[in-house]
């Protein structure tokens, strides 16, 4: 291991009880104030089972920021950029929730983070419902969007950043300028994958749920579900990370942390998992494997990376083949789709949907 990378390790630990001191010290001074003026809502997708389901999402500071358009310049999106990187949390205030007239309270954390957790005497169908959300002594509400996940025939697990968008995150240069200088309009999804998550969600007879993890911070939650919408991908809930010293310790703990969570939540479902090359998907996804082979059905990893890293890919693959599972190595969503089809996952009307759309970005 390289030893810069064994020291930073090993000072880690330090550097996270530093900044969460001198984090701490700041909130008790900022806190109060920022409780006194006008505060935002921000409600994330909420998810869960016929019975219980929940509801996280963030108080903040308003921030000044109109909606995104394809001409904006590109000085506004960085500063739109750093507006979200930089939001002011609020944490102490009391939200209250109801969904199909179930309430559920909690109160903000120093982070601004909340989780409500709604336990239902009648179970609710499977499917997009609607919960209001107010904040303790403020007027006006704001809806959440939650997802029901029942009778579905598998869910599908996946990465957002060089998966869905293209990010660049294999060169650090490149990915700030695109992740800074973009906006939801303008940043690109990759050709294919709008057509391919619609055949992977939409069966004959369920809708199979989606579920997006990601390195991203929280803070661009806003940016990534406008992006979802205006390219016509699927909603699904988004798990991202919060904005700070722990998106430095890397992200292979934490997206398997929520996989293993959302297989124990949802126990009768099998998964199809999607990722990229470009950091470690393949290492988390074969792990998932190892762990739960009878709980996968597939796993389809887009090729972003040179051949160096193609090869460890393709060892991977081979140790997974064992397991009965296949990990594709997928030049572009089509191969991927080529794939699905032939295990029965979409149906040779969404393959062509997939050629369609692939066929005309070239």
């Amino acid at each position: 291991m390289n030893p810069a990378r064994t020291a930073f390790r090993a000072l880690l630990p330090v550097l996270e009880r530093g900044v969460s001191a001198l984090d701490r010290s700041a909130s008790a001074f900022l806190q109060p104030r920022r409780a006194r003026g006008k505060l935002l809502l921000q409600p994330y997708v909420g998810w869960g089972t016929p019975g219980r389901v929940e509801v996280s999402g963030r108080v903040l500071l308003p921030r000044t920021m109109r909606p995104p358009q394809t001409g904006d310049p590109r000085l506004r999106n960085v500063r739109n950029a750093l507006r979200r990187l930089f939001s002011r949390e609020v944490g102490g205030i009391g939200v209250t929730g109801t969904l199909d007239g179930v309430p559920a309270r909690a109160v903000s954390d120093s982070d601004g983070y909340f989780t409500l957790v709604f336990t239902l005497a009648e179970p609710l169908g499977a499917g997009w419902h609607e919960a209001a959300l107010s904040l303790d002594g403020r007027e006006g509400t704001t809806t959440a969007r939650v997802q029901i996940v029942a009778q579905a025939r598998f869910g599908i697990i996946s990465d957002l950043d060089d998966t869905v968008i293209q990010s660049d995150v294999t060169s650090v240069p490149r990915m700030l300028l695109t992740v800074l200088t973009g906006n939801a309009r303008t940043r690109s999804p990759f050709p294919g994958v709008s057509a391919l998550y619609r055949a992977l969600t939409h069966s004959e007879h369920e809708r199979n749920p989606i579920f997006y993890v990601s390195s991203s911070p929280w803070n661009f939650f806003d940016l990534l579900l406008s992006f979802l919408s205006y390219r016509h991908i699927p909603l699904g809930p988004l798990f991202l990370r919060n904005w700070g010293v722990d998106l430095l310790a890397g992200h292979g703990g934490y997206k398997h942390e929520v996989i293993e969570r959302l297989l124990t939540r949802f126990p009768d479902l099998p998964f199809v998992l999607i990722g990229d090359s470009g950091e470690k998907d393949p290492e988390i996804y074969a792990e998932v494997v190892r762990r739960h082979p009878q709980r996968i059905l597939g796993v389809y990893i887009r090729d972003v990376t040179e051949a160096h890293r193609d090869t460890g890919v393709m060892t991977l693959r081979d140790e997974v083949r064992h397991t009965g599972i296949d990990l594709v190595l997928a030049a572009d969503s089509l191969n991927a789709a080529s794939h699905a089809m032939s295990l029965g996952l979409i149906t040779p009307d969404g393959y062509r949907g997939v050629l369609e759309s692939v066929t005309r970005s070239t």
